[in-house]
């Protein structure tokens, strides 16, 4: 079967269809914070990333012309996270709306005397509970270096699993998630305080300071970097990144890169 056929043939069926090699290499060649994974890793992410495709649904918008190399790129990537959680993980939406570059969201604001007002927010992702994933290809494509939208995106996925993107993930009983609550506020809170102090004096933080927009934020790029830049998140926020280790049921710091 033509390589071009791929996607839309596994659209069409129930039954995951092995990648083509060739393909999946290529994949692994653009994303080498895959290179910490361990052979038989690779081959359960490249099983999860074929399941993922015969499941989801993936669609274009902005006259973007959507390719096999960027949906497997997207299922590798987006499946990562879920390597020891499972497809299931993903189990309340199917939709995955790629975009060319960034994108426009109309979205509305009620202020404190009750006036609605309306702007235009241009995003490079976005993950609606119970509805599609929206990803910039332009932005997927600088994955590395702690920066990776899909991956973002993604864990917004699984921390709305327990309802609103908070921040606090599904977690098996009230004292793993009272734990976790403890250390993500206090690393959220020790972020706030570096961000508004680097904005005073001009200077940058070593992470991206959109963590400081909300708790949902800060576990979303948390999870971009501890998957793309693992050794820095243990430096900075060591008792945050064990209970990230705990929940991902990975440790990616130890694996080297």
């Amino acid at each position: 079967m033509a390589i071009g056929k791929l996607i839309n043939w596994l659209r069409g069926t129930t039954e995951a269809t092995p990648l083509p090699d060739a393909l999946w290499q290529e994949t692994l060649a653009t994303l080498p914070f895959l290179d910490r994974l361990k052979p038989e890793e690779k081959a359960r992410l490249r099983k999860l990333a074929e399941d993922f495709l015969a499941e989801k649904e993936f669609t274009s918008a902005g006259g973007l012309e959507l390719t096999d190399a960027m949906c497997v790129s997207i299922a590798a990537q987006g499946c990562l996270p879920i390597l020891n959680l499972g497809l299931e993980s993903y189990r309340d939406w199917v939709g995955i709306i790629v975009y060319p570059d960034e994108f426009i969201i109309p979205r509305s604001v009620e202020d404190e005397f009750g006036v609605v007002h309306e702007y235009d927010d241009i995003a490079s992702g976005e993950a609606w509970e119970g509805g599609p994933l929206l990803i910039s290809w332009r932005d997927a494509q600088m994955a590395g270096e702690g920066y990776n939208v899909v991956i973002h995106e993604f864990a917004h996925k699984l921390d709305m699993l327990s309802g609103e993107a908070n921040g606090i993930p599904p977690l098996p009983t009230v004292l793993l998630r009272k734990e976790w609550e403890e250390t993500l506020f206090a690393a959220y809170e020790d972020f706030c305080a570096q961000v508004s102090e680097a904005e005073a004096r001009g200077n940058e933080t070593l992470l991206d300071p959109y963590a400081a927009e909300s708790p949902g934020e800060f576990f979303a790029v948390m999870s971009e970097t501890f998957f793309e830049a693992p050794d820095i998140l243990r430096q900075e926020y060591p008792a945050f990144y064990a209970q990230m280790s705990r929940f991902y049921r990975q440790n990616p710091a130890a694996q080297g890169g």
